[in-house]
């Protein structure tokens, strides 16, 4: 993995409803790795994570440079990434070189929680507090990191996009 997606990762445990095991599993399908390995035991402390990830990013939204270095220096503190290069995974036989941040024998959560409080670091330290936002959309709470050229990113995603814009668009023709 490489920065981007440890930020990737952090956004989704941010965004995951952490009520399940399953609900956790389906947010970090794209790490099956990780998510296979999961365990019920393993909710109270990504509960945690959770929250901090939330707390950090609503600082980022609020523009509170001093909370977003409190809360993200605290998730490092408690789940402090341990990188090492790996060079496993590859199809035809040349290394993929990669860094994980937690050893190879430590519990998934503990890899979850390094690999998120890292991503949300290195996101701030790429990308700044002034690109990650939170969705406009009625009834949606979505984080998200705005990478668009303008910056002008409203939404999490087009579908709330789109059902903000016909929304609008009735409500004019009504009128």
């Amino acid at each position: 993995m490489d920065n981007a997606d440890y930020a990737a990762v952090a956004l989704r445990i941010a965004n995951a409803d952490l009520s399940s095991l399953d609900a956790v599993r389906a947010a970090l399908h794209d790490e099956p790795w990780w998510a296979d390995r999961l365990h019920a035991n393993d909710l109270p402390l990504l509960r945690s994570v959770g929250a901090g990830l939330r707390r950090a990013l609503d600082a980022m939204v609020a523009d509170d440079g001093e909370t977003v270095l409190a809360e993200i220096n605290a998730l490092l503190s408690a789940h402090p990434p341990r990188p090492r290069l790996s060079g496993h995974g590859s199809h035809d036989g040349t290394p993929n070189w990669h860094v994980h941040v937690a050893g190879p024998d430590a519990p998934a959560v503990d890899e979850v929680a390094a690999a998120a409080a890292w991503g949300l670091a290195q996101g701030v330290v790429q990308h700044g507090t002034t690109r990650w936002g939170r969705c406009g959309a009625e009834g949606c709470y979505t984080y998200f990191l705005d990478t668009s050229t303008n910056q002008a990113k409203r939404f999490c995603s087009p579908r709330c996009a789109n059902r903000m814009h016909v929304a609008a668009f009735r409500a004019r023709r009504r009128t």
